[in-house]
């Protein structure tokens, strides 16, 4: 696995929601904070995102926006401002139910695919924590030439139910969100995982523990991995990460744990060899320090939020 694969894969909850909305007229809806993200891409017409506590964000045909945090926002077609939105927006689910299916896409003034993304957000990577409250993708000629296909197949397998559409849908949903995280990556001039994942030393040791988080490392083992010294690595690696290699690890294998706990039936003992721990006993104290919690109320809590 890749540092950005996993740090989606450590989140992700379920079966991402999608929807194609046609509308027209004056409309406005509001969508209140969540656990999870969001998109949308307009497929004709355009209308204004505004999220909380920020400025307007206007959205033309091709454009597409991804929420990683779950906002709370209001989408319409007109230029809203907080006053306007408190007043005429309604919510969301209420308002896909009143706009239904739509007119044919002759008549339709305004067209997005939109959906849902639902997060574990209590154990988030950092890669995701960084991305900003609102991800705009504008669309531009030869820009993001696979979230532009990726988009193009999602909106082809919205509009007409094929056979394996249950296994299609899930799947071009989670390659929209790895393209539009990838695009955010490759258009940002800020975030720290960017630039840890661009710098060939950081990279190697990451792709390096992300593939074998169980093995034996060491600051000696996993330079010569990275084939530099280990002072080299101990300053980039801290530098562009945020800690040193081996503290990364640690946080990293209890992450994984925290995950094999909420999705799989396996033992203490089993998921402590998997992820690098030589007893249930290492990994329950560990864990316990990182959590605050036992690994076996860990499972339980996450059982109940589920169930919920």
């Amino acid at each position: 696995m890749d540092v950005v694969s996993d740090a989606i894969s450590v989140v992700h909850l379920g079966h991402p929601w999608s929807h194609r909305v046609r509308t027209r007229g004056s409309w406005c809806a509001r969508l209140d904070p969540y656990d999870g993200a969001g998109f949308y891409v307009v497929l004709k017409g355009s209308c204004w995102l505004l999220p909380d506590g920020g400025a307007p964000v206007p959205l033309g045909v091709g454009d597409a926006v991804l929420l990683p945090h779950g906002t709370g926002h209001v989408i319409a077609d007109f230029p809203v401002d907080a006053a306007a939105a408190q007043e005429k927006a309604v919510p969301f689910e209420q308002w896909l139910e009143e706009i239904g299916p739509g007119a044919g896409p002759d008549r339709d003034d305004t067209e997005m695919l939109c959906g849902k993304y639902w997060l574990d957000c209590s154990r988030i990577h950092p890669l995701m924590a960084e991305l900003p409250e609102v991800v705009h993708l504008p669309n531009r000629v030869g820009s993001h030439l696979e979230l532009r296909a990726a988009i193009d197949l999602l909106a082809g397998e919205l509009d007409e139910r094929q056979p394996g559409s249950c296994i299609a849908l899930p799947s071009l949903l989670d390659l929209l969100l790895i393209y539009m995280i990838r695009s955010w990556m490759t258009e940002t001039t800020s975030g720290a995982w960017p630039s840890a994942l661009g710098d060939p030393v950081t990279a190697a040791a990451l792709r390096a523990l992300h593939s074998n988080p169980a093995a034996p490392w060491s600051n000696d083992r996993l330079a010569a991995e990275a084939g530099v010294s280990r002072p080299t690595l101990a300053r980039r690696f801290t530098t562009l990460v945020g800690r040193p290699p081996m503290a990364y690890l640690t946080w990293w294998r209890l992450i994984l744990a925290a995950t094999l706990l909420r999705d799989t039936p396996d033992t203490l003992a089993a998921i402590a060899g998997r992820v690098g721990y030589g007893s249930p006993y290492a990994l329950s104290h560990a864990f316990q320090r990182e959590f605050g919690t036992t690994p076996g109320r860990y499972r339980a809590q996450a059982a109940d939020r589920s169930a919920g």
